[in-house]
C-alpha cells in the first residue's frame, strides 16, 4: 500500500454517505488515515474514518490476484441461469458499469434498501406527488411536518442545514419556523428552535399511522370525522394541523420511507400526498421524501436512466422488465430462482445476506461476512479513494465527489468492466 507522511486538509468536502450530501466537511488526511475535523456527524464520521482493512482479493477465503478473482467471478456468471445483483451503495459510474454487466449476463438488479424506496416509488408511479427540493425547503418553509419519522436518526444535520439556517434567498426569519412531529418524537435536540422552542409532538403508534394519514387527508378535503379520536389523537388536534398548514405560505410534509416499517406503507404515503395536493388549492405545500443513504438513491437514478425503471429490473429475457415483487433479491434467493448473488457496495460495509448460492462480493475494504463468499474483491470508496458523482435525496443535484487519498484499492467500476470483458472473451 502506498504510504505518505504528508498531512493534507481538505475543505468543503461533500459526503457520499448521507442522503442530504452535506458538502461543508473539513477533513484531514494523513497517509491512509482520514479524520473529519469539522461538521462531522453520526453518519459521516464512521463513513469517512473507517480504516482500510483489506487490499488483496480472496477466492474462497484465500488470497488471489485481481485477474484470478475476475476470472473466477466470470466463471460463476457463465455457469448461472439467473444471477441477482444487489447491494448498490455505489456512485454513478459504478452503477452504470454494474448495469452493463447485468444486461450482458441477463441478470436481475435489486438494492439492499429497495423495500423502503418502493414505498415512495409505488405512489409516484400510481398517482404522482407535488414534491419540493432541499433548496426550496431551506429558503421557503414556514411549517414542517415530519410524519412517522425521526429525521435526525438518518440525517443528523438536516435541521442545522435546511431549517434553522441563518440565511435564505428571501431574507426570511427562519427562527420563527414551526416543526410538527406526528408519530415519532425526535431523539436529538436539533429540532428545537434556536430560541429554545421545542417542536410540537403528536405521539402515535406506528401501526396507527395509516389511520392518522387518512384522517388528515379527509380533513384537508373538508370532510367531517365521525370519530372524536383517531389513534388516540383528538380529531380537533388533527384539524388544527390541517388548519395550520392551510394558513402557512409554504409548508412541507416529510418522511423517511425506510422508517415506515408496516404493511402497505405506500398507501399511507399516498394519503399524505393527497393531503398536500388538496392544500395547494388554497396555499403552497409540498412533500419531501427523505432517503438516499450510502448512494442508494444514486443507483435508482442511474437505473431509471438506463432501463426506464428505478429498481428491481430483470434482463432475463434480453430486455428490462420491472416487477417490484418478483424481482426482489430476497424472494429470488429464498425460492431458489436465482443461482448466484453478486453483491456490489463500495460505500457501505453492509455484507450480503447468507445464501447457499455462489456469492461474489465487490465491496468496501473492511467488509465482514457471516460466511466467506466465493470471491471477495475489496474496492475503494468514491469520495475518498476516487472521484465520482452521487445524487442527493431530492434527485435534482448531482454532487461531485473528490479523491482525498491515494491507495492501492481497486475501483468497483473497473472491476465490473473487467468481469464483463472476461465474459466476452469466454463466449
Amino acid at each position: 500500500m502506498t504510504e505518505s507522511t504528508q498531512t493534507r486538509v481538505f475543505e468543503n468536502v461533500p459526503s457520499p454517505f448521507c442522503g442530504i450530501a452535506s458538502d461543508d466537511l473539513k477533513i484531514e488526511v494523513e497517509g491512509q488515515r482520514v479524520r473529519i475535523l469539522e461538521n462531522g456527524d453520526a453518519v459521516t464520521i464512521p463513513g469517512f474514518e473507517q480504516a482500510i482493512a483489506d487490499t488483496v482479493p480472496r477466492i474462497a477465503g484465500k488470497p488471489a490476484t485481481l485477474d484470478q478473482a475476475v476470472a473466477r467471478a466470470s466463471e460463476i456468471l457463465k455457469s448461472t441461469r439467473l444471477p441477482v445483483f444487489s447491494g448498490f451503495g455505489t456512485d454513478v459510474d459504478e452503477t452504470r458499469a454494474a448495469l452493463s454487466l447485468i444486461d450482458r449476463c441477463r441478470g436481475v438488479f435489486d438494492q439492499m434498501r429497495a423495500e423502503g424506496g418502493l414505498r415512495n416509488l409505488l405512489v409516484l408511479a400510481d398517482s404522482g406527488w407535488m414534491a419540493t427540493t432541499l433548496g426550496e425547503l431551506k429558503n421557503r418553509v414556514e411549517v414542517l411536518v415530519s410524519f412517522g419519522t425521526d429525521i435526525e436518526l438518518n440525517f443528523p444535520r438536516f435541521f442545522e442545514r435546511f431549517v434553522w439556517n441563518k440565511e435564505t434567498l428571501f431574507n426570511g426569519d427562519t427562527g420563527k419556523r414551526e416543526i410538527i412531529f406526528i408519530g415519532r418524537a425526535p431523539t436529538g435536540q436539533a429540532a428545537t428552535a434556536p430560541d429554545g422552542r421545542p417542536p410540537k409532538v403528536i405521539p402515535c403508534a406506528q401501526e396507527s399511522l395509516p389511520d392518522v394519514a387518512a384522517a388528515l387527508s379527509a380533513l384537508a378535503k373538508g370532510a367531517k370525522l365521525q370519530a372524536e379520536q383517531v389513534a388516540g389523537i383528538p380529531a380537533s388536534e388533527l384539524q388544527s394541523v390541517v388548519d395550520r398548514l392551510r394558513q402557512a405560505h409554504y409548508s412541507v410534509v416529510t418522511w423517511a420511507a425506510g422508517q415506515l416499517a408496516f404493511p402497505d406503507a405506500e398507501l399511507t404515503v399516498q394519503q399524505l400526498c393527497q393531503m398536500v395536493a388538496t392544500l395547494n388549492k388554497d396555499t403552497r405545500a409540498a412533500v419531501l421524501p427523505l432517503g438516499g443513504q450510502d448512494g442508494d438513491r444514486t443507483a435508482s437514478q442511474v437505473c431509471a436512466w438506463i432501463s426506464g425503471y428505478p429498481t428491481r429490473v430483470s434482463y432475463a429475457r434480453g430486455y428490462p422488465e420491472y416487477d417490484p415483487y418478483h424481482n426482489g433479491a430476497a424472494r429470488l434467493l429464498a425460492n431458489s430462482e436465482a443461482d448466484a448473488l453478486f453483491w456490489i457496495s463500495s460505500l457501505s460495509s453492509t455484507p450480503p445476506p447468507a445464501s447457499d448460492v455462489p456469492t461474489v462480493v465487490i465491496g468496501r475494504s473492511g467488509m465482514r461476512f457471516e460466511s466467506e463468499p466465493d470471491v471477495f474483491i475489496p474496492v475503494g470508496v468514491p469520495g475518498i479513494d476516487f472521484a465520482g458523482h452521487m445524487y442527493r435525496c431530492d434527485n435534482v443535484v448531482a454532487m461531485p465527489l473528490y479523491q482525498l487519498r491515494k491507495s492501492e484499492l481497486f475501483k468497483a467500476s473497473d472491476v465490473l468492466r473487467a468481469i464483463e470483458q472476461a465474459l466476452g472473451s469466454t463466449t
